[in-house]
């Protein structure tokens, strides 16, 4: 065979090869095939447009816009979509039991008058690119829950389940959407509501709403939420008129109230109006006349919907002291007369006090101070215009506290330094309450005065509450003075011996008071150090090192008795002073001299007895 014939049979045998498989590649696989076979009609869902049910005189259309369904006759509305899908979904899956071919209804035309075929009532066509012919649906067959139908004029007659016709045998109406709309509240940007106390403009920014009208305020998030859900989530109860008639019997031609929802992209907006009782029949009178701009018809909805018409613009105020976004805060600023200035800065996940070099904050109640502000509420709003500050105090706040964000360097976002989000002052106290301000906002609200007394205004009630973070092992030299002092050193050896004289040492109260005084924490600071702290008459001063050279030295004096089982304390290393616990303060007064061991009794041989063990050992390891 020559080369040449042989390079064209290859190109035959690629050709054919390729051919097969694309063709393959688009048709149906050997199982989806036999499925097709089987099924009554075969259409692409995607490629569906429309359908068109004809009922008698009743023809109803629906189609697909956008993805969604719609009602264009015998009105155009809003279609379920649960109820078409779930008719395309059926449609998808009809199986044919048995057919009847089409050469034998050909000889004998009468059959189809046997089948309710020739002048069929109910007949159903699908729009769209491949769309098999129109089907008629006949009478029902022998076989229970099965009927005839046919595809086409000249198609075989099909003996299939009643599903279908069940889907489609229905009234207009019941193809309508019971759902008001399909807006979700996270899809609303902007809403308009106006009652009988006027009208109320809401706007989305960022995750927060706001109030625009009639006044500009931080909105209730959840309250608007539920308002807006009200709306979108409500269910019409009757489908009543369209709406291009007279409105008035309807209590629509002058609402009462109306709430319009936008959305990011839609300018006109959706309008609810809501309208009169919708009668006196028993059905109806829990029910209200409405008007839905975006379909274009008058509705019934549950009476419920009419707590929309008491809102008022103090209903939708975020009563909120304040919001924070610790994500981003770094700084507390709080500002007292008398008191000085407290920083707090944040240091990774901890807090420490800038304004006192940085030393370590009490982080724990930083904490509790932020959840404090974020779960504050107002008691009131007390002025919409703040006008006049010195009759509530606020032109000389008792107490300020900034938030702020901190930049240690200039980023694309922000410029290095602070950048305060909220300032907080607090006025006059009123009763229970006292009056506040927050900085960029220009109303007055009160809020329980609780709140202030819970804000350190000191700085040094904020320092960490761990006072010594020492291991036992590390103290050489231990001196306690009551009302007598005892003084040990630790030995070479790691023995504990008394700095002056040999008497036993109690090891066990002597490890006791090392393991309260080294890991040692402030139950909270009170403050500045006052004479009504007693430490002019200390009950325990003890001074410690941590060196063997000694010259790191430590001193803790506990002065007079607080309340609630407290003591005064206070140390050399830091200012203020601080509240310990009793069990501590008593570890502190244990006695460290051990009860010495009793000589040996001389037994009846003159043998001495064994002694009683003693209570304590001379050096021992602590």
């Amino acid at each position: 065979m020559k080369t040449k014939t042989t390079l064209i049979l290859l190109a035959i045998a690629v050709a054919v090869a390729v051919y097969i498989k694309f063709y393959e590649s688009k048709g149906p696989n050997t199982e989806e095939a036999r499925r097709q076979a089987g099924n009554v009609i075969n259409f692409e869902r995607d490629a569906l447009e429309g359908v068109v049910i004809q009922n008698g005189d009743d023809r109803i259309e629906l189609r697909k816009q956008d993805q969604k369904w719609r009602i264009e006759a015998p009105f155009k509305d809003q279609a379920d979509r649960g109820v078409v899908e779930n008719l395309v979904t059926d449609l998808d899956s009809w199986q044919k039991l048995d057919s009847i071919p089409a050469s034998e209804i050909e000889k004998n035309k009468s059959r189809l008058d046997e089948y309710g075929l020739t002048k069929g009532k109910l007949k159903l066509k699908l729009l769209g690119k491949g769309a098999p012919p129109e089907i008629t649906f006949g009478n029902d067959a022998a076989l229970q829950g099965k009927m005839y139908v046919r595809v086409g004029d000249g198609g075989d007659v099909l003996i299939a389940a009643q599903s279908v016709r069940n889907d489609i045998s229905k009234k207009p109406e019941d193809f309508r959407d019971k759902k008001l709309t399909d807006l979700t509240p996270a899809q609303i940007t902007r809403a308009l509501v106006k009652t009988a106390a006027g009208e109320m403009e809401l706007e989305k920014k960022a995750d927060h709403w706001e109030i625009v009208k009639p006044l500009k305020a931080r909105g209730d998030d959840q309250k608007i939420a539920d308002t807006l859900a009200q709306v979108t989530t409500a269910q019409i109860q009757q489908f009543v008129a369209e709406d291009r008639g007279d409105l008035r019997p309807y209590g629509l031609a002058e609402p009462r109230g109306s709430v319009t929802l936008f959305t990011a992209d839609d300018k006109t907006g959706q309008t609810l109006q809501i309208g009169g009782p919708a009668g006196a029949a028993e059905k109806d009178k829990d029910q209200v006349y409405v008007r839905f701009t975006a379909r274009n018809a008058v509705y019934t909805l549950p009476k419920k919907i009419e707590d929309l018409l008491a809102l008022k613009p103090a209903d939708f105020r975020d009563r909120h002291l304040v919001r924070i976004d610790t994500n981003i805060l770094d700084r507390i600023t709080i500002e007292a007369p008398g008191k000085g200035k407290t920083i707090i800065g944040r240091k990774d996940e901890n807090w420490t006090l800038v304004s006192r070099n940085n030393q370590p904050a009490n982080s724990a109640e930083v904490n509790r101070l932020l959840d404090l502000l974020k779960a504050e509420q107002v008691t009131k709003f007390v002025e919409d215009v703040a006008s006049d500050l010195p009759k509530y105090g606020l032109d000389k706040p008792q107490l300020q506290v900034t938030l702020s964000s901190f930049a240690s360097e200039n980023t694309p976002e922000s410029t290095a330094g602070e950048h305060p989000l909220a300032t907080i002052a607090f006025g006059k106290t009123e009763g229970e309450d006292v009056f506040a301000r927050l900085g960029d906002e220009p109303f007055i609200v009160a809020v329980h005065r609780g709140l202030v007394a819970n804000i350190f205004a000191d700085p040094l009630q904020w320092q960490e509450l761990s006072i010594f973070r020492f291991k036992p092992d590390d103290v050489h030299k231990l001196t306690v003075q009551t009302d007598h002092e005892s003084a040990l050193v630790r030995s070479d050896k790691n023995e504990w011996a008394w700095v002056k004289g040999n008497e036993p040492i109690n090891v066990v109260n002597v490890r006791s008071l090392l393991n309260t005084l080294t890991a040692l924490r402030a139950v909270r600071w009170i403050g500045a150090t006052t004479p009504a702290h007693g430490f002019d008459k200390p009950q325990v001063t003890i001074t410690f090192t941590t060196s063997p050279d000694d010259k790191n030295v430590h001193k803790l004096v506990v002065g007079g008795q607080a309340e609630g089982g407290m003591w005064f304390a206070r140390i050399d290393e830091r200012e203020g002073t601080f509240l310990l616990p009793n069990p501590d303060v008593n570890a502190f007064k244990l006695p460290l001299v051990g009860t010495p061991s009793p000589s040996p009794t001389p037994g009846p041989s003159g043998t001495p007895l064994p002694s009683a063990s003693p209570t304590a050992s001379p050096s021992p390891k602590s």
